[in-house]
């Protein structure tokens, strides 16, 4: 079978054609390369392009007839919730434009099987602490809308002309199967303080009056390896022509909270890490868990590993990264 995966040389990404590659399956990466590194899919065809540019849509439809592509993992997409705010028409130029051209290119070359990389950004914040896939969606930034109109495009593909998608909504993810594909990128919780205590500075925790335990914000982490095999199982999902869920969380169903991951990166480190407390930063909803009895349930997956795992991969491979010690 010949898989596309697009973003596939970025970190998310490389993660899973590392997956599908041990596999056996045959894959084409697509990436525009802007964070994507080529190292990182060696083994699968890559082709540099951006997914939003002008004639993207017959380079794609070309590119899946020539290659013989049977299915599409999308995960290419901007990111940054910030970047987000500050230019609105960026993102929906890129991620959705970039979506049309791709769904456009499938539904001309007759590909049908599809997962696409939503996110739990789609539910914005929600007055349930565990959201199932059920809760009401209500983003609250240009990213989160993006997402979902991503969703929304699918459902509309499906009933248009036979789309199998899977929307699968990824809750914090973090942590490297190996160094090789660490996340370079702090934007994310876990990242950030393992950069600022490598860097030897203070993490920043914005807010301890939450109604939480220790009075910071709880999340849900999924190692970013458990994510990828859930790209796997929600692939395999989309063969044949039953019934199909199409809308999955992918998180562990269990929350930490930030003081929390800040204690476990300092006792991995072997350091003494003392955390500036400033105030609540706005949009931080107090708790956000996944319910994920849905895709346990449809199929079979469940992540297997836990924060601590998360912390001491994303550690190392930091460390490695920038070639200094743990200590």
């Amino acid at each position: 079978m010949t898989i596309l995966v697009t973003g596939g040389a970025g970190y998310i990404g490389a993660h899973v054609v590392r997956l599908l590659l041990e596999r056996g399956e045959s894959v084409v990466v697509v990436d525009s390369l802007s964070t994507g590194r080529p190292e990182r899919v060696s083994g699968a065809a890559l082709v540099d392009l951006d997914l939003g540019a002008d004639g993207a849509a017959a380079h794609l439809e070309a590119l899946l007839v020539k290659e013989q592509v049977d299915a599409v993992i999308h995960i290419a997409a901007l990111k940054q919730v910030g970047e987000s705010m500050a230019d609105p028409l960026l993102y929906y130029r890129q991620n959705v434009g970039g979506m049309t051209n791709l769904l456009s290119a499938m539904q001309q070359a007759g590909v049908r099987r599809f997962v696409f990389s939503s996110s739990a950004a789609t539910y914005g914040m929600p007055e349930e602490t565990t959201v199932t896939e059920k809760t009401p969606c209500q983003p609250i930034n240009p990213y989160g809308q993006t997402k979902l109109i991503g969703e929304w495009m699918t459902e509309a593909s499906a009933r248009a002309w036979g789309l199998r998608p899977v929307n699968l909504r990824y809750f914090n993810v973090a942590g490297a199967q190996s160094p090789d594909l660490a996340d370079p990128a702090a934007l994310n919780l876990v990242p950030i303080v393992i950069g600022k205590v490598l860097n030897g500075e203070a993490p920043v925790i914005f807010g301890d009056d939450y109604p939480t335990p220790d009075g910071t914000c709880v999340r849900d982490y999924v190692h970013i390896s458990d994510l990828a095999s859930a790209h796997l199982a929600a692939l395999d999902s989309t063969a044949g022509d039953g019934p199909l869920e199409t809308v999955l969380n992918v998180g562990t169903g269990m929350g930490a909270s930030v003081l929390e991951v800040v204690k476990l990166v300092g006792e991995v480190a072997g350091r003494e890490v003392t955390p500036t407390i400033v105030g609540r930063r706005a949009g931080d909803p107090p708790k956000l868990v996944a319910d994920v009895s849905l895709i346990e349930r449809a199929l079979g997956w469940k992540a297997k590993l836990g924060l601590s795992e998360i912390v001491e991969s994303a550690w190392n491979a930091e460390v490695v990264r920038r070639g200094t010690s743990a200590t």
